[in-house]
Parts: C-alpha cells; sequence; structure tokens
C-alpha cells in the first residue's frame, strides 16, 4: 500500500480518524488493546506524521534525546531500534547519545541536547547517581529516568520505567530449582548497579528460601561483555565443579560461558544448564538457543518514551508514579532437569 493515510489506519482499525490520532497522541482514554492493534497497523504500513506541519504549529522540534549507557552491549542496541520506530510512529526523531553517570560526562550530554532543542529526554541508567542528575535539568525540560532504581525507595519527584529484576532474579532461581538444580553457580553479579543488585537479591534470596546453595562470580566493571563471561566460565570450567546450572546475570554474560564451555569441551545443557537475563535479539538465535529471563525491552522502552510524550503535550497532566514491568521467563535449549 502507498502513502498510507490515516483514514486507511481507521479504516482497517475499524476506529475513527479521531480515535487514531488520539492514539498517536498518547491519549489515556483509549485501551491499551485498541492502542497496541492501531500502533501495530501503523507499523506495518509505514504510516508516519507530517513532522514538518506539526512542528510548525506548535513550536517543538519533535526531537527526544536519548542517553544510553553501553551501546555494545545488544540490550540497548534492542532497546534503541525499539525507541526509534516507536518515536517515529508518533511524529518524532530520535537524537542518541552514549554515556555514563559514572563516567561524569552526562551532565553536558543533557546541556547538549538541551542546547540542540529537544523536546525532551530519556536517561537509561541504573546508577545510584542518575536520580540526582536528574533533578539539576528535571526543571528546564521533561526527563523520564528508564532503568533500575531501589523499587524500596523510589524517587517520587522522578518519573520514571524500570524492570522489576529482583522479581527476574526469583523467576531465574525458581526455574532453575523446580528441574532439579540445587547447586548453581551465578556470574555477573555487580554492586554499582540498581539493577543488578536487586537481580542478585531476588535471586539469592529465593535459593536460600528453596534450600539451593549459590557461588557468586562478582563483576567490578561498569559493564557486562562477552569477555567478562568467558572469564568467569574459565575460572569456573578449570576446577572440578559441583553446580549442576549456571545463572548469568545478563544474556552477554551468558554468550561468554558459552564461548568457555565449547573450549573446556562442556556440553550445554547436558554436562550444565545456563540461564541468561536479556532476551536480547541474538538469544533466539538457531545455535544459541538460551533459556533467558526476558527484560521486556520493546515495552519498557515504548512506557518510558508514553511517559515522556504525556509530558511534552500534556505539560499539565505530569505523573511521576513509577511503573514498574515484569519480567517473563522464555525457555528455550539450554536447561535440562538434574540428574
Amino acid at each position: 500500500m502507498e502513502s498510507v493515510t490515516i483514514k486507511d489506519i481507521a479504516r482497517m482499525a475499524g476506529v475513527s480518524c479521531a480515535t487514531v490520532s488520539r492514539t498517536l497522541n498518547g491519549a489515556p482514554s483509549v485501551s491499551p488493546a485498541l492502542r497496541e492493534r492501531i500502533l501495530d497497523l501503523c507499523r506495518r504500513y509505514g504510516y508516519r506524521r507530517n513532522l514538518l506541519a506539526r512542528g510548525l504549529s506548535s513550536g517543538r522540534s519533535n526531537l527526544v534525546g536519548c542517553i544510553l549507557s553501553d551501546l555494545d552491549n545488544p540490550l540497548f542496541s534492542d532497546m534503541a531500534l525499539a525507541l526509534e520506530r516507536f518515536l517515529r510512529l508518533r511524529g518524532y526523531h530520535l537524537f542518541l547519545c552514549r554515556g555514563r553517570v559514572e563516567d561524569g560526562g552526562v551532565g553536558q550530554l543533557f546541556e547538549f541536547l538541551i542546547g540542540h532543542r529537544v523536546d525532551g529526554i530519556i536517561l537509561s541508567s541504573s546508577s545510584e547517581q542518575a536520580p540526582e542528575l536528574i533533578r539539576r535539568y528535571i526543571k528546564y525540560i521533561p526527563i523520564v529516568l528508564q532503568g533500575g532504581l531501589d523499587d524500596s525507595q523510589p524517587d517520587p519527584e522522578i518519573p520514571s520505567v524500570y524492570v522489576d529484576s529482583e522479581a527476574g532474579g526469583r523467576i531465574a532461581a525458581e526455574d532453575l530449582f523446580r528441574p532439579g538444580h540445587t547447586k548453581v553457580a551465578y556470574m555477573g553479579a555487580r554492586e554499582n548497579n540498581y539493577s543488578h543488585l536487586s537481580r542478585h537479591r531476588g535471586f539469592t534470596g529465593a535459593a536460600e528460601r528453596l534450600g539451593m546453595t549459590v557461588r557468586t562470580f562478582s563483576n567490578e566493571a561498569y559493564s557486562s561483555t562477552i569477555d567478562t563471561g568467558y572469564q568467569f566460565a574459565r575460572r569456573f570450567f578449570l576446577d572440578p565443579f559441583q553446580e549442576t546450572a549456571i545463572f548469568a546475570a545478563c544474556d552477554t554474560i551468558a554468550l561468554g560461558v558459552m564461548s568457555a564451555a565449547k573450549e573446556f569441551h562442556v556440553s550445554i545443557p547436558e554436562d550444565i544448564s545456563l540461564l541468561g537475563f536479556d532476551n536480547t535479539a541474538y538469544s533466539g538465535f538457531p545455535r544459541i538457543r538460551l533459556s533467558t529471563v526476558d527484560h521486556q525491552a520493546r515495552q519498557v522502552v515504548e512506557t518510558a518514551a508514553d511517559r515522556l510524550l504525556a509530558q511534552i503535550e500534556r505539560p499539565d497532566t505530569v505523573c511521576t508514579q513509577p511503573v514498574r514491568i515484569q519480567p517473563r521467563l522464555v525457555e528455550r535449549s539450554t536447561c535440562r532437569p538434574c540428574r
């Protein structure tokens, strides 16, 4: 179909043009099911709003800035692609930057983006320093924090969207326990990251309740790479091990574990089960087929973007209540019952 119009989308969805427009504007009156159906039609047929006309009439730039901490991690690449597609459907373009709060340069990126007239900013960070940084700039521009939070003490002043990593850790422990794994290794725990802290707390708490023993390999770096997982697994496989399963704190760590296992002639899942976390795009590839806990990347970034656009387009209805997304288990081929 060429030159798809709002009328075409409305006809295919069986709704009025006004309903399509309200959906693209993020109106809360549209039900989630109808909203997803309309957005899916827009994605499928490539419908985009007229950015120039909209920008001239509103005085906005129709640019959204996003600061991601680690574009080398496939999870963040997946999130960037999902965010760009969602914003394009809503009539905005993405201005993507890379920076970690811990490195001290994100404040300059905020000023850079504000100087380039973006309408709002999404900061993706699980750093404990992120809320303080956002409070410094949120008086000047709409901002949403997307990332890990101390969900026991969410900041009431900052709109935020995050995955319930503690629940994800519990899901992982329970999934390994069900087929009989009681001795497990946890690879990639990080104490410098809210999300990883919550994940580790959820896993070890559930493991203790279930009578499991956990050997933890801590990651002191500010990122989780394939090489990190490879080095952990080399140390693990060099000596005789009693553990029957490994929980990798993220899929990149799991990929490093798979590489080391091949080097040491350890078969997954015949010799040891492996469970990841994130459900990045490559985890479902035929030669990988990694069982993992789904981070729900698309839902996270779309919800964060929806929150930000609501601030931009309806500043009098700003909601700072944190949104917590629930992860889910994805079972593939790297876990088997304990023998």
